[in-house]
């Protein structure tokens, strides 16, 4: 067996590709990319093979490696598949040769019929690239089938008078065989009255007719019997036979005779058993039993007859379902008969009218499940539709549903690719239920759907995205190493591999910054871990990237921005700036006897290292020598007096004052203050110039009174306040041993909080000690150069209220 037809080759041969990818057929993985195919035109030679009937499954067809100029091994490379119409596979591809072997024993009779020759159209189809090659599979009958008459038995009733040369019209027989081993002729067996004539109809068959050569003669023999052959043209020849009985009859001058020698009709397949198709009518010129006419089929014995004629009437109906796939016409002879033995025949043909009854079918070739996202465009399937009916009942068209992101392209012989209409995103939507119905244009038209299900693989076109642009980590100082300090999320759309992230520092924009040595990072979760402990007061907050990457070809990332601010912990106690306490020689205040209640004797300043609230400094006085003479302002830190003093108060004065802050525990520190009361530490009181004058002018009297009186005044002043000095000099030697320990010079005035809490809001300059040889007799004692505290009231008010003097005690 081998091929018969020519190469088919087709006109459009410029296939353009975007790219291709590999084909894993175990795991169904298939992703084809092709931008364009040119399809084969229609019309072109195919491939014809052919192969005998009842040969024999695996038997060898043809080569089609060769047959199609393709190169060893292409065939499967490209996943060649066969295809034929509906859903028969009568051939199969060896899957390791690729030649074209028999799948089933093929039957000729049953696929085509009486139709020659029997030829079942295919198609090879190549995936990758698409390309289709029409071929087809012509089946070459056998002798298998002799013919076969209708029935074992004809009986002709002859007149005697019939003259030689009438004919007489014989039922056929039946070969299922098609070409040379169809029937071919008619024998009948030797006799002195009759031979037999084989005659071709307008379907082809063959039919015999007896002819009588010599007259009869009912008084010599009254019947005869004949035996009828039937030979077809295998070889070896097969053959049938039937009985003819023949009985000689008296003399009957009429044969009937029908209206028409040939009837035509039309009926619907569809048609109801039992329903009328036509009715035939012949008559006979004859008298009595001779005139009396009934019907018959001439071929009322075979087995394919789907008809009935009543031998009354000549109605004839239908009783056996029709169908036009099968036989499209029918043609019937029948037979009138009288009551002599006399008959007439006529033929009719039937013509079966085809009904859409038949719904279209989808045969898939290939479908490729999953397909990668981003392709501009992809085959999905390949399929193709056929219809059992004819004419407009076989047309079919093809669809989708509108909302779908695939298109359907017609091809050659009712092949159809489903095809992608731009690159999907399986993001949006990963699956994809596919409905395909075909529709034919008869009237009803019928449908028939096929449902399939696409999946879309991921390709990695989302870069991972953080939950935030930026975090706000908050951790306490003096951590301990390697304490988790907060996480940063990232997720990725995409799925598998390509949705894993990884986290990593970035490195920081900061060169300074020894971010390595701070903090680290887990790079599956994206935990934040501190390497070491903190420290406020050293870094008060810093900040770096963090990218998060997934594991994609190639990978993507994205970056967030981190702030790790370090909270203060109390863990600073209070410094004290002034007076200081250095171990040496402590620094004494000195306060005049005649100070009223509140009068500033020193300010103690102190600084705390952390902020908020844990800077947040308080003062209280913490020992006295005398408890009630000295108060500390709670907030700002002033040592004060708390009422007038009098000649029975101790000349030294120890004060403990304490430092705390506000934090939790809170830290303390504490300074001792050494004060000194001195008499006569005043200002005199001089009345104002102006008001003087004015008064001189008011009363001559009264400034004469007025000079003499400021005469012995300023007289008794001077000697007290010489012996005011002699006392206090003689006084301090003996208390201090020597002069002031605390360096001369203006107090530094730019001290601030250093931990912005405000702790010290005014500058103060103070001048703590005599000044030697200054030229004047009067005490620079704890002048502030800038007062921060309201006008003092009198000693008076003080003791007269109460509250007054308790709103600047610290208790």
């Amino acid at each position: 067996m081998m091929g018969t037809g020519k190469r088919f080759f087709p006109l459009g041969s410029d296939i353009m590709e975007m790219a291709r990818t590999k084909v894993h057929r175990k795991k169904r993985q298939v992703a084809i990319l092709i931008i364009w195919v040119l399809l084969w035109e229609a019309g072109s030679e195919s491939i014809q093979y052919s192969v005998l009937e009842e040969s024999e499954t695996g038997t060898f067809v043809a080569n089609l490696t060769k047959d199609l100029g393709l190169r060893r091994g292409e065939l499967a490379a490209r996943g060649a598949q066969v295809v034929f119409k509906g859903n028969r596979q009568h051939l199969q591809l060896d899957p390791k040769t690729y030649d074209l072997l028999l799948n089933e024993k093929l039957d000729r009779e049953e696929l085509c019929g009486s139709t020659e020759p029997c030829v079942l159209p295919f198609q090879v189809l190549l995936e990758n690239p698409l390309q289709f090659f029409q071929a087809a599979l012509r089946v070459r009958d056998i002798n298998d089938h002799a013919p076969e008459f209708p029935a074992r038995e004809m009986l002709l009733k002859i007149s005697e008078i019939t003259t030689p040369g009438k004919l007489f019209p014989l039922k056929m027989a039946q070969d299922l065989d098609a070409g040379n081993n169809s029937l071919q002729s008619y024998i009948i067996s030797s006799n002195p009255h009759f031979h037999v004539l084989t005659r071709n109809r307008s379907d082809g068959r063959k039919f015999p007719e007896l002819v009588l050569d010599k007259a009869l003669d009912r008084e010599e023999q009254q019947e005869l019997r004949l035996t009828l052959t039937a030979v077809d043209g295998g070889s070896p020849p097969r053959s049938g036979t039937t009985e003819i009985q023949i009985l000689v009859l008296d003399i009957n001058d009429n044969a009937p005779e029908f209206a028409q020698e040939l009837y035509e009709a039309q009926i619907p397949e569809n048609n109801s058993l039992g329903s009328l198709i036509i009715t035939v009518s012949a008559t006979d010129l004859d008298a009595g039993s001779f005139g009396e006419v009934s019907y018959a089929l001439f071929q009322g014995d075979d087995i394919n007859q789907p008809f009935e004629i009543n031998v009354i009437t000549g109605e004839i109906r239908l009783r056996k379902t029709l169908d036009f796939e099968e036989f499209q016409s029918y043609h019937v002879d029948i037979e009138a008969t009288d009551g002599g033995g006399l008959s007439g025949k006529c033929s009719l043909i039937i013509k079966v009218l085809d009904v859409n009854d038949n719904t279209p079918q989808l045969t898939m070739s290939s479908l490729i499940s999953p397909f990668p996202e981003n392709l501009p465009e992809v085959i999905v399937a390949i399929f193709s539709v056929s219809d059992a009916d004819s004419g407009q009942n076989q047309q079919v068209i093809c669809s989708i549903d509108e909302n779908l992101p695939f298109l359907l392209r017609p091809s050659v012989e009712n092949f159809y690719t489903l095809v992608t209409e731009g690159a999907l995103d399986r993001e949006s939507q990963a699956e994809y239920n596919i409905t395909i119905t075909v529709t034919d244009l008869g009237t009803p038209r019928l449908k028939t759907q096929h449902n399939i299900t696409v999946t879309v693989s991921d390709v990695n076109d989302n870069a991972p995205a953080f939950s935030q642009a930026a975090y706000t980590l908050r951790v306490r100082e003096n951590n301990s190493p390697a304490l988790h300090i907060g996480s940063v999320s990232a997720t990725d759309r995409d799925s598998g591999a390509n949705a894993q992230v990884t986290y990593s520092l970035l490195p920081p924009q900061d060169p300074q910054l020894p971010l390595a040595s701070l903090v680290s990072i887990n790079a599956d979760n994206g935990q934040l871990f501190a390497l070491r402990s903190l420290d406020f007061e050293a870094l008060r907050a810093f900040e770096f990237r963090v990218g998060a990457a997934d594991r994609g070809s190639p990978a993507l990332s994205s970056q967030a921005l981190v702030r790790v601010l370090v909270v203060d912990d109390n863990d600073n106690s209070p410094f004290v700036l002034y007076p200081l306490q250095n171990g040496s020689a402590p620094c004494t205040e000195l306060v005049p006897r005649a100070a009223e209640a509140g009068y500033l004797v020193t300010k103690v300043v102190a600084v705390d290292g952390d902020s908020g609230q844990n800077a947040w400094l308080s003062y209280q006085l913490l020992k006295a020598t005398e408890p009630g003479l000295f108060g500390v302002w709670a907030h700002s830190g002033e040592v004060r007096t708390a009422r007038l003093l009098s000649e029975r108060d101790a000349v030294k004065h120890r004060l403990v004052v304490l430092v705390k802050d506000n934090g939790e525990p809170p830290l303390s520190a504490s300074v001792t203050l050494h004060v000194l009361l001195v008499d006569g530490f005043s200002q005199p009181y001089l009345p104002l110039p102006d008001a003087a004058a004015a008064e001189a002018r008011a009363d001559p009297l009264t400034v004469y009174l007025v000079v003499a009186l400021a005469s012995v005044s300023s007289l008794f002043l001077f000697s007290v306040l010489v012996f005011v000095a002699v006392r206090l000099c003689r006084r301090s030697r003996a208390a201090s041993g020597g002069g002031c320990s605390v360096p001369e010079g203006p107090f530094p005035g730019h001290l601030v909080d250093v931990s912005g809490a405000g702790t010290l809001s005014h500058s103060y300059q103070y001048e703590v000690c005599l000044r030697r040889g200054s030229g004047t007799s009067e005490f620079k004692f704890l002048k502030p150069i800038i007062p921060n505290f309201p006008p003092q009231g009198t000693g008076k008010e003080m003791e007269e209220n109460p509250t007054v003097r308790d709103s600047f005690l610290f208790s």
